[in-house]
């Protein structure tokens, strides 16, 4: 599972900074930036749930 959402992580970061590279792409890099806080704040949830389940 984690290595599940660093991969994305990764996928995410790279949208972003290809959008941020091309201008006409800027769109692409927002949504990357809003995939990788997405995918960030899932995975804090999901390791934090499963600490205070052991």
């Amino acid at each position: 599972m984690i290595g599940l959402i660093v991969i994305l992580l990764i996928v995410w970061l790279v949208l972003a900074v290809l959008g941020f590279a091309i201008k006409g792409l800027v769109w692409l890099a927002i949504i990357g930036i809003i995939l990788f806080l997405a995918t960030a704040v899932w995975g804090y949830i999901k390791r934090g749930g499963r600490k205070t389940g052991v």
